[in-house]
């Protein structure tokens, strides 16, 4: 591993990472490996650790080894029994493009899985880690949010409406589709709510106890570790612009906040937009702005970073 780090580039004392997690044996795989290449082709000089539970199979684990992602096992966070989603699902992350069923309480079943994210704030090897899904691509190099000031949690507005408390102009009328605070639930509602698919934040054990004790005490929400996420950070998030976690959805929501030609990460996060099953068929998915987002994952188009051979680990110059 040592080697290996070596070749990437990577100080292996540094205390810097992104991390993502991974769960079960669908294709979700291919998202990780996606984001390490697009990191690797960008040039980070951080490494990507990717927090697997229990039930990702061995075969998948040696390929992320072998494309120099750092491997952390983490055990699944599940709802109390009483809860009625009380264990995460495989077979839901799976089928994530699945809205919720009757009886769940979140927008989409495999929302529950989310709640492992929590496990991340134990990484105490770490100063402070960049957290990215794996439905999301890196097109420039975002290093520099290492440097953010510290004591915050940093993310991206999830619905761009909310930007009226960041920006001085208007906005224009409420979105339809505006997240809608479960205020019966978790309370007072945040300055800012922040989408849970990419954030900047720095481990801690206080901090990851008390998380899972708010966790084992707050009804389960429609958007999981998001909501209570931003529950939990509500007094110390600070927004980033939108360039950092270009939600998908915003080009037809928000067209005004998608600035493509500056995106640096996009989250392919609605359901048809995943890069590795990407048809073209789904809802919005025909629209030309979208082609040209997948047209950004390499040249030519056709998802070539997701089958290339061009940055893999073997093919990498010792620097």
């Amino acid at each position: 591993m040592i080697i290996v780090l070596y070749i990437m580039g990577y100080n292996n004392n540094n205390k810097y990472a992104y991390v993502t997690f991974l769960a079960g044996d669908g294709d979700y795989i291919k998202g990780v490996i996606g984001l390490v290449k697009g990191l690797r082709k960008v040039k980070s000089a951080f490494p990507l650790v990717v927090a697997v539970l229990p039930d990702v199979p061995s075969e998948h684990r040696r390929v992320l080894v072998e494309q120099g992602c750092l491997l952390r096992e983490i055990e699944p966070v599940c709802l109390s029994s009483s809860s009625s989603s009380s264990s995460y699902s495989a077979a839901a992350v799976a089928k994530d493009d699945d809205e919720g069923g009757r009886h769940s309480p979140f927008v989409r079943d495999y929302f529950a899985v989310n709640y492992c994210k929590l496990r991340l704030w134990e990484f105490v090897e770490y100063k402070k880690l960049i957290y990215m899904d794996a439905d999301v691509q890196v097109f420039d190099n975002v290093d520099h949010l290492f440097d953010l000031a510290s004591g915050y949690f940093y993310g991206v507005v999830d619905c761009l409406c909310d930007m009226q408390q960041q920006q001085e102009e208007q906005v224009g009328c409420p979105c339809p589709e505006k997240v809608r605070w479960p205020k019966e639930q978790l309370g007072k509602e945040p300055k800012y709510y922040l989408n849970g698919g990419m954030f900047v934040f720095e481990p801690n054990v206080e901090t990851y106890t008390r998380l899972l004790n708010t966790f084992a005490v707050t009804p389960p929400t429609g958007f999981a570790e998001q909501d209570l996420l931003n529950m939990y950070f509500r007094d110390i998030s600070r927004p980033l612009p939108p360039i950092y976690n270009l939600l998908v959805a915003m080009l037809w929501r928000h067209p005004q906040w998608a600035d493509l030609d500056h995106a640096k990460v996009v989250h392919y996060c609605v359901p048809g937009s995943k890069p590795w099953r990407f048809t073209g068929k789904e809802d919005n998915m025909d629209r030309h702005d979208i082609k040209l987002l997948f047209s950004l994952i390499d040249d030519p188009p056709k998802l070539i970073i997701y089958i290339t051979r061009a940055m893999n680990m073997e093919n990498l110059q010792p620097m």
